[in-house]
């Protein structure tokens, strides 16, 4: 594999981009720091395939992006390989407003192979490949320059050893089968709806006890003056107010900013200063949370009751002997609070009762809740038993 000097200059990027578009998949990976900012700091960038890799300073001086964005974002005869893609994805999809598609996560493709449920990088790498990754620069501060040599063979060996493990899994995904198991999630994963943070949903993310429509109307309007507080200022969201501030103040909100300064978690200057009087007006221009916006209830399988979460119990015991008998990840096939919904009595819009995890294990999870289905022990080992003849 060729490994290309690092690319500062616009000609050198665009001859890239140009040879790999030829190419049937590339291996993407970034660096950047989001520590001390709103919006992560893209420091480096590496692409590459089998034939050839390089890392690319986006923080050069006059350096266009534009044809790796176009590669990424607008070529759909290119797959784009990550690993554990999300931020990744996030930070491209922040640069252009859309996501890398087709695109393959390894990351998700080894939960199908039974490699792990969240398995590393470097364990990944080390398992397939047999190769050990120096981590010495993981932490480094990547947006100081100039980088150095270990910095930068550090960063192309991601995309090197991802370049050379993609085909590998790929080609133990069709000896067993599974590879279109993997297509919604890699859809799921693609989906922009994931990385568009619009300030009028941050209210979601906020833990928030009371289902009062006016306190639920004063954190919405809260959290989405914080989420543009914080877009303006680049600073991290906890910079402006925490979580657990701002759903204090929502739910007992100040009657003026004099008594901001009596606040837990804010400073005494607000009671005075600009961002104060602009809290206090978000506060203001707050209305009662309309019935359709209205939360979900937390108990997360209503009607569950005692017996019910028994039955939940046995198919998550259920889903560990069949994602151990198939050597899958179980955390691929099904979650806990849909093996919840279905003891509790739903049937409809599960996934687990629907295509490839259906008759992995949905149809027997099924039968188990249905009375179709049992628990034996036979030669010291756990096994199922069908209660009734099909």
């Amino acid at each position: 594999m060729q490994i290309h000097p690092l690319i500062t200059d616009s000609e050198s990027l665009l001859k890239l981009c140009e040879r790999l578009a030829a190419g049937p998949f590339v291996a993407v990976d970034t660096e950047f720091m989001r520590e001390n900012t709103y919006w992560p700091d893209l420091c480096l960038v590496q692409i590459g395939n089998e034939a050839e890799a390089a890392a690319i300073d986006p923080k050069a001086d006059g350096l266009d992006l534009a044809p790796l964005l176009n590669l990424l974002v607008n070529n759909e005869d290119v797959l784009k390989v990550f690993h554990a893609g999300g931020q990744d994805i996030e930070i491209i999809y922040n640069l252009t407003g859309a996501t890398p598609h087709p695109l393959f996560d390894t990351q998700i493709a080894a939960m199908a192979l039974g490699l792990g449920e969240q398995i590393g990088y470097s364990n990944l790498v080390e398992s397939l490949l047999g190769h050990n990754i120096d981590k010495g620069a993981r932490f480094t501060d990547w947006a100081r320059r100039p980088l150095d040599a270990r910095q930068i063979d550090y960063a192309i060996g991601d995309v090197t050893h991802l370049a050379t493990l993609f085909p590998k899994m790929l080609g133990k995904l069709r000896k067993t089968g599974r590879g279109a198991w993997l297509d919604q999630e890699m859809e799921r994963l693609a989906d922009p709806s994931n990385y568009a943070n619009d300030p009028a949903q941050a209210w979601k993310r906020v833990r928030f006890p009371s289902r009062k429509p006016e306190a639920l109307g004063i954190l919405k309007a809260l959290a989405a003056w914080r989420e543009i507080e914080a877009r303006s200022k680049n600073l991290p969201r906890g910079r402006i107010m925490k979580d657990e501030t701002l759903a204090d103040v929502a739910a007992h909100p100040p009657s003026n900013q004099e008594s901001l300064g009596r606040v837990r978690g804010l400073s005494a200057a607000w009671k005075t200063n600009d961002i104060g009087a602009r809290m206090m007006d978000a506060l203001a221009a707050a209305h009662p949370l309309p019935a359709s916006e209205m939360p979900a209830r937390e108990d997360r399988a209503p009607g569950l009751g005692k017996e019910g979460a028994l039955v939940a119990d046995l198919l998550k015991l259920l889903l560990k002997i069949r994602a151990r008998e198939s050597n899958v990840a179980a955390r691929l096939i099904a979650r806990s609070e849909e093996l919840e919904m279905l003891a509790a009595g739903r049937r409809d819009g599960l996934s687990i009762l629907q295509g490839w995890r259906f008759d992995e294990f949905g149809r027997d999870a099924l039968d188990l809740v249905e009375g179709r289905l049992a628990f034996a022990v036979m030669g010291g080992k756990l096994k199922m038993t069908r209660t009734e003849s099909e």
